[in-house]
This record gives structure tokens, sequence and C-alpha cells, in this order.
């Protein structure tokens, strides 16, 4: 057991890139705060002192992800902040987006949304016994045409950066992760499909619904793809609530939180073992063949920052909302580079072990 779990994070890569210093960026998704990363990954690109290797994302961190990644390949940071922010107006609901656009933006970015938007009255549907299939027979999902409408997707499938997309397979249920040359505008459909909203997305004939059940985001496709052993996770869904929650839609939204986290909650455990037993002595460190990587976690999370704003839909979709999600995030990456930038490269600044084992007393 100890083997297999150790070989997950082993590499087969030589050398370190010297230079700026290069992480691997790992997107979470969480509806509407998606805005928050939009802050963040503006202010790591005015910075500059990054240089991305890697990119995951999960809902609404894949549509972050393919923004940002197809922005780089265009013409560098200066154009990824471009298509970030012209994403998320045109997204906005004082955007330009056609009606029907706007409707799926509106379930897109909200858990739970507010009442008398589009999306509450379908969710209301919804609950009196109504499923996607019922409400959706011809399965119009015009997600498609809006993401084709900002991503060159041939063109971000040659990109050298590593990029990938999770998504829930229906049928197995099991993780399924999409490699940069897979990658489509339905790809990032089915990473982003909340099964009480649309349709199970189908591609190659497989059915898929949200990554985010089993990975929110996915951090292992990058150890034995990148060389970097550094991974910078931006986290929208808050692990630690000090308002308990108490009517039915805050408790609701407290599971999705709760829900959202688990599956990264599992590789962090996983992180936090493998690298122990490097400590320890008992696996070899490296990234040659039979060595395994000992890989340095970093966060960037809402929590604290954004207490005041839950999942509970309190955040409308308009244009000054998101504005102020972007702030908080461009903040929050600053503040996190001034207190850990010298970190990345060296060591963790998440303390895993107090992260990942169960509480006790």
């Amino acid at each position: 057991m100890i083997e297999f779990l150790a070989r997950a994070f082993g590499g087969d890569r030589q050398g370190k890139p010297a230079g700026t210093k290069r992480i691997n960026l790992a997107l979470q998704g969480g509806g509407v705060h998606g805005a928050f990363t939009w802050g963040v990954l503006d202010h790591l690109l005015e910075d500059g002192r990054l240089t991305v290797e890697g990119i995951s994302g999960t809902s609404a961190g894949a549509v972050n992800a393919v923004m940002l990644a197809d922005g780089l390949t265009r013409g560098g940071p200066q154009e990824a902040r471009k298509r970030l922010a012209d994403f998320w107006r045109a997204a906005s609901l004082g955007g330009e987006l056609p009606a029907v656009q706007r409707a799926v933006t509106d379930r897109l970015f909200s858990f739970l949304p507010s009442e008398g938007s589009p999306s509450f009255d379908w969710l209301t549907a919804w609950s009196r016994h109504l499923s996607p299939y019922d409400v959706n027979p011809l399965n119009i999902n015009p997600f498609k045409e809006m993401i084709e409408r900002f991503v060159d997707f041939e063109g971000l499938r040659a990109d050298p950066r590593q990029i990938f997309i999770a998504a829930t397979n229906v049928q197995t249920g099991r993780l399924h992760i999409f490699p940069r040359e897979k990658i489509s505008a339905e790809v990032v459909m089915a990473s982003a499909c909340l099964p009480a909203v649309f349709r199970a997305v189908e591609i190659d004939g497989v059915p898929y619904w949200d990554g985010g059940y089993l990975g929110n985001p996915v951090l292992y496709p990058f150890f034995r793809s990148t060389d970097t052993e550094d991974v910078l996770i931006v986290q929208i869904n808050p692990l630690v609530r000090k308002k308990i929650p108490t009517s039915t839609r805050e408790i609701m939204a407290r599971v999705s939180e709760i829900t959202f986290n688990s599956a990264l909650m599992a590789e962090l455990r996983a992180i936090e073992f493998v690298n122990r037993l490097i400590d320890q002595g008992r696996l070899p460190h490296g990234t040659g063949p039979n060595e395994y990587r000992q890989i340095r976690v970093h966060r960037i999370v809402l929590e604290g920052l954004g207490e005041r704003f839950s999942s509970a839909g309190k955040l409308r979709n308009d244009y000054e909302s998101f504005e102020l999600l972007r702030k908080l995030g461009q903040r929050a990456a600053r503040r996190f580079l001034d207190a850990h930038y010298d970190d990345i490269g060296m060591h963790s600044s998440v303390n895993l072990n107090a992260e990942v084992y169960s509480e006790r007393g």
C-alpha cells in the first residue's frame, strides 16, 4: 500500500528550472467565487515573478484555467490579464452576452442563486421533481458557444504548458482527467456540469458531470508531467466558517463547501504521507527514475478575506460583485507573495500535518 501511494508521486524528469521561480497552479471551482481566482491570477501575472509550468482546473476553475492558458499562448501575461478581464466582464449581469447565454452563466456562477433570478426559478422547478432532462429536453446549452468565443482551443492544445481539466464519469463514478491535447469547449462544459442544473455532457459517448465531486482541483497529474515540485492552490471554497449555518440555504451552502473540498483534502493527505516517508529516508527524493517528488504546497484562499460572503447566493452576478471579488483576490495574492515568495522552491507554506488529520480531543 505504501509503495502504491508513493509511486503516484514519483518522477522521471531530470533537472530543475533556473531563473524565475516556477509553479503549478491548481484552480478550484466554486461558482461565482471564481471571480476571486481571476483577481489572484491578475495580480500574479502583473507581479511577474512566477512562471506557470502547469495548470489544473475544475468547474469555474477550469474556465479560469483555459482563459489564462489561452492568453499566455496568444501574447503572454498582459494578454492573459486581458482575456480574463474580458470574460468576467462579459459574464457579469451587465455584460453583453445574449439572453440565453446569460441564463446559462447565471446558473454556472452560483450554487444557490438569489430569488427572482432565472437560476432560482429553474432550481425551484427542479425541487418539484423535475430534472434537467424534463426541463430541457432538447439539451440546449449555449455555454459551449460562450467558451469558444473567448478561447482558441486549437492554439491552446499546442501550448507547451501542462493543462489538466477534471470531470466526473457519470457511469463509473471515477475521476477523469483531460490533458491539454484533449481539452475542448465540451471538456470545460463537462467540468462545470452541475447535475441539478445541466444535462450530463457526453464526450466520445461518455457522460460527465462536474469534476468537483472527485477532484477540486486535481494535484497529482503535475507530479509526473512538470519539473517543479511547487503547487499553488487557489481555494475558493473556505474550509472554516465561524458562523454556524441555521437557515436551509445556509446549511445547503455549507454542505456544498465541505463536499467540494473533500477530494482536495484527500490529495493533501496523500502528499503529506509521501513527504513524511521522504523525510524519514524511507523513499528516495528526486525527479529521476525510481525517485519520488516531495511536493511543496502553497495556498491562496478566499477564507477570512471573504468571510462576509457565502456560497448561499448573497453575491449577485453583476460586474460590481465580480470586481469586488477580483480586488479580494488581488489583495490575497499580494499578501501571499509578501509572506511566502521566499518559501517557493524551498518548502511548503502550508502546514500539511495540521491541515489533513482529523481533530482529536
